[in-house]
């Protein structure tokens, strides 16, 4: 599993994620902070990583465009808004699991909470 995580969570989730050596960028990494939340999305979907953040009014809305479109992602984790983005361990002990339980990613339109 790939992880992507937008501007919203801290760019140390994907620097902890990847000293447990799982395959994690952030929007920090990649010069990617402006982008719209729907830029994200399609960002994350031409790399074919699962896109991680806390904005879940907006990215459950273009999870429900995409199927309506038929514009497949690599998936969507939301983390709960009641998890801080300074919760770094939290979120990176979560997201470790789910990177165990779905090793070859999520699917074209899933959506999970954390």
């Amino acid at each position: 599993m790939k992880f992507y995580s937008d501007e919203d969570l801290s760019p140390r989730i994907a620097e902890r994620l990847r000293k447990k050596g799982i395959n994690a960028l952030s929007a920090h990494d990649v010069g990617n902070v402006q982008l719209s939340d729907r830029d994200q999305l399609a960002y994350a979907a031409r790399e074919s990583r699962c896109l991680v953040t806390r904005n879940a009014r907006h990215f459950v809305v273009l999870s429900q465009e995409a199927i309506a479109h038929q514009e497949p992602h690599a998936g969507i984790i939301l983390c709960s808004p009641r998890r801080r983005g300074v919760e770094i361990r939290a979120i990176v002990d979560a997201l470790a699991r789910v990177a165990k339980q779905f090793p070859k990613g999520l699917g074209p339109y899933d959506v999970l909470f954390i």
